[in-house]
Parts: C-alpha cells; sequence; structure tokens
C-alpha cells in the first residue's frame, strides 16, 4: 500500500472517529430530555366516590371531552383510565375511542386498546403514537358490540369535578343511540383519567450537537 492510499485511510478513520462522536454527544444531551418526558395524569375523576353509574352498549354511546392543556408542541396520548362498575347480563365487544373537536363528537381519530371492563374497577386503555394538539378538546367515546337487551356495561359517575394540571380543562358529558347524533348528557362527570406526556422543545446544545454531526458526516462524504 503507497504513503498516499495508508494517509487517506487514516484520515478517513480519523473522520469516521469525529461522526460517531458528534453522534454520542448528541444522544447524551437528548437522552435527558426523553427520559424526562413521562406520562402525567393530567386530568382525573377517579379519587372521587361513585354517586351512580350509566348504561353502554351498542344503542348507547356515551361520551366525554376535554380539553388539553397550554404545552406549545402538545402532547403525546399514553392512555385512559375508566371506572366502571360490575355489568349487567352479558355484554361484549366493550371499545373505547378518541374523537375529534367540535360541539359534540366529530370525526373518528383512534381505537384503545385495553380489557373487557365487564367485572367493575379501573380499566386502562392504552394510546398508539396518537399526538393531542395543545388547548383542543376531545371525546373519549365508549361503546359495545351488544345492545341493552343482551346486557350493558356501567361507567361510574361522581358528582364532583375532575382534577387538573398544566392547562387542562374537563368538558360536557353526551349520549348516543347510534353513535352519530349526539345529545348532551348528565351533568355530573363520567370518572376516568387521561395520561399523556407533554411533546419537549429541542434544546440549544442538543441542536448544536447535530449541527456538528451533520457537519462531520459532510466532511466524511467529501
Amino acid at each position: 500500500m503507497s504513503v498516499n492510499s495508508v494517509g487517506a485511510l487514516r484520515s478517513e478513520r480519523a473522520t469516521m472517529k469525529e461522526v460517531i462522536l458528534c453522534l454520542a454527544l448528541v444522544i447524551e444531551l437528548v437522552r435527558p430530555q426523553v427520559l424526562s418526558a413521562q406520562g402525567t395524569l393530567y386530568l382525573s375523576s377517579l379519587g372521587s366516590a361513585s354517586t351512580t353509574n350509566t348504561i353502554v352498549a351498542n344503542d348507547s354511546w356515551r361520551a366525554a371531552d376535554f380539553r388539553t392543556g397550554t404545552n406549545s408542541l402538545g402532547y403525546t396520548l399514553n392512555s385512559i383510565q375508566l371506572l366502571m362498575a360490575p355489568a349487567s347480563g352479558n355484554p361484549s365487544g366493550f371499545s373505547v375511542m378518541l374523537y375529534g373537536s367540535g360541539s359534540v363528537p366529530g370525526s373518528y381519530l383512534a381505537t384503545l386498546n385495553g380489557p373487557d371492563p365487564s367485572a367493575g374497577g379501573v380499566f386502562t386503555y392504552a394510546a398508539s403514537s396518537l399526538t393531542l394538539a395543545p388547548a383542543t378538546y376531545y371525546y373519549v367515546v365508549v361503546t359495545s358490540g351488544t345492545s341493552v337487551s343482551t346486557g350493558a356495561y356501567k361507567w361510574n359517575i361522581t358528582n364532583v369535578g375532575p382534577t387538573v394540571s398544566d392547562g387542562w380543562r374537563p368538558g360536557g358529558f353526551f349520549g348516543s343511540s347510534d353513535g352519530t347524533s349526539w345529545i348532551p348528557s348528565r351533568p355530573n362527570p363520567f370518572q376516568f383519567a387521561v395520561e399523556a406526556t407533554a411533546i419537549p422543545e429541542p434544546s440549544i446544545s442538543a441542536m448544536i450537537a447535530l449541527g456538528l454531526a451533520v457537519l462531520s458526516f459532510w466532511r466524511c462524504r467529501k
């Protein structure tokens, strides 16, 4: 191998080391933001005493809305929790969905994953990569695959407003016989909670490190 070839190889290795070091720096600077971006219970009425409940079936849909907080980049929805009473009869096909904003439940956004709540208790329904815009209303919509004549799930109700943080707000409560035509329901809150993660803004140091990594990569390509 010629002297020039050896020098070029050493130069390429040195450049690659620069790229690796810069990428490691970016990861180290961004890692604290990722670790700190953990789920927060922004709205919850689960801790209040239940006063009654409302039936849920495919001919008795229920919805509750909430408004997200003030984080400028919005939030990633982690999960929604529901406080349920034991079901009556033999219902099946329980479904928890998120709908878009409007004066009543509007556009369907996603179905959350979780268990059948027939036994009663607090049940968690997980979201998958669902981003919520800041200061925007969304609806928790529940229904089932069976009619009231077969049996009904029961969503608990309290007469105490939920606890909120970071500018989040509770909304109203609605009922529907088919999931399309909605009317306002009882004023007392259906019992649920929303856990989400505020999307963090990138730090200045992380942006600088990313720029250095891109520059080093460009030099390596040259």
